[in-house]
């Protein structure tokens, strides 16, 4: 159970429940900005935005790649319902480099028929894969 300085905080995507634990400060990226949640924070619901996700918990601290989903802040605790999150033993630096190349490929070229919103958010996932291994 968790006290006054700290809270619930539980993620799961459509394949798993990722983490379930009890932390001390959460960060992550939204669409309003970057956020850090501390035990109390007033409720809220926010968009995910790609970026790394900071873990503060009693053993340490630990990252992970999010690209995008939902999060409900209460006071005592966080659900995070995520397309796609992953610790950074799951990554594959090689095809994340491939991913960062071909997004910006297609970014500089815009050719006729390229989705740039699509371009620009596989870009975002590519380059937080990278962050989150170095």
């Amino acid at each position: 159970m968790a006290d006054n300085n700290s809270f619930q905080l539980r993620i799961i995507t459509p394949d798993r429940v990722f983490y379930e634990g009890e932390v001390d400060m959460v960060e992550f990226n939204t669409t309003e900005g970057q956020v850090g949640i501390l035990p109390g924070h007033i409720p809220l619901t926010v968009i995910v935005k790609p970026g790394i996700l900071h873990i503060s918990e009693a053993q340490g601290e630990k990252q992970a790649a999010l690209h995008s989903g939902f999060a409900e802040i209460l006071p005592d605790k966080i659900t995070i319902l995520a397309e796609i999150i992953e610790w950074p033993e799951e990554i594959d630096e090689h095809r994340a480099e491939a991913a960062m190349e071909r997004a910006q490929e297609r970014l500089r070229l815009k050719e006729a028929g390229t989705d740039i919103v699509r371009a620009e958010i596989a870009l975002q996932k590519a380059i937080t894969r990278i962050q989150v291994l170095r």
